[in-house]
């Protein structure tokens, strides 16, 4: 009996691949669930563990599951829909998505601007930033974590305001600006850093999206640059055209 031509007539690891598939389906298999090992699904299926590892392999690439080397394998959760328009806010995509968005402070800084953040906010080099870094929040999973820089005469204490009100939306609110919208959006592959990886409760070596960006005011005026890093595993990126 050859794997490719079963009793059934549907391959072993296919037979496998759908048993495991039906088990997330029904919720044996919870997201971010540790998958049993090699050795006891073969056990489980009576087949060997080269069958399992095409079975999971398969798996992994339509997303519903994810190997961690060293560790195991793990439930696949499905991925946040993540919109980037012209005027993208976490907390209104993250609650459209049925999910309650937080933010929380790493910390806040002054530093002086360098060549290309004093470009991007239209100010002279060596000019005084404020520097904020975030974590944010789907529900209780970690999704994203921002450096936003900020004019320290223009928003002065805003690291204590943030703090507070926890939302870039609700801070720029504060100083009077009550409507803004990006001006710019890159976006590039990476690999998480260990700093980065234990806030995003990530295993080193897994992918981040990496997005760059510039916010300017209703004139047009810059308001703040930000680099932010996103589980990639968690979210995916969807481009609308408007």
């Amino acid at each position: 009996m050859s794997m490719q031509d079963p009793p059934s007539g549907v391959a072993l690891w296919r037979q496998v691949a759908d048993g495991i598939e039906r088990g997330i389906a029904d919720g044996r298999f919870a997201a971010g669930e540790k998958l049993p090992g090699e050795t006891e699904i073969a056990g489980i299926y009576r087949v060997n563990r080269h069958t399992v590892r095409r079975a999971l392999a398969t798996l992994a690439e339509r997303g519903l599951v994810r190997a961690e080397r060293g560790s195991g394998t793990y439930v696949e959760a499905p991925r946040l829909a993540y919109p980037l328009r012209s005027r993208t806010r976490f907390s209104e995509i993250v609650g459209a998505g049925g999910h309650e968005p937080r933010g929380r402070m790493i910390s806040a800084s002054e530093e002086p601007a360098s060549r290309e953040l004093a470009r991007q906010l239209g100010l002279k080099t060596g000019a005084a930033l404020i520097r904020i870094e975030t974590l944010r929040f789907a529900d209780r999973t970690p999704i994203c974590i921002g450096t936003n820089w900020l004019s320290a005469e223009r928003f002065a204490d805003v690291g204590r305001v943030y703090e507070r009100m926890r939302s870039m939306t609700k801070v720029l609110a504060h100083y009077g600006i009550r409507d803004y919208r990006r001006l710019s959006t890159r976006v590039r592959a990476a690999i998480v850093d260990a700093t980065d990886a234990a806030r995003l409760d990530l295993a080193l070596g897994r992918p981040v999206l990496v997005v760059d960006t510039v916010d300017v005011d209703a004139g047009g005026k810059p308001l703040l640059t930000g680099h932010s890093r996103f589980a990639a595993e968690r979210i995916e990126f969807v481009v609308e055209n408007s």
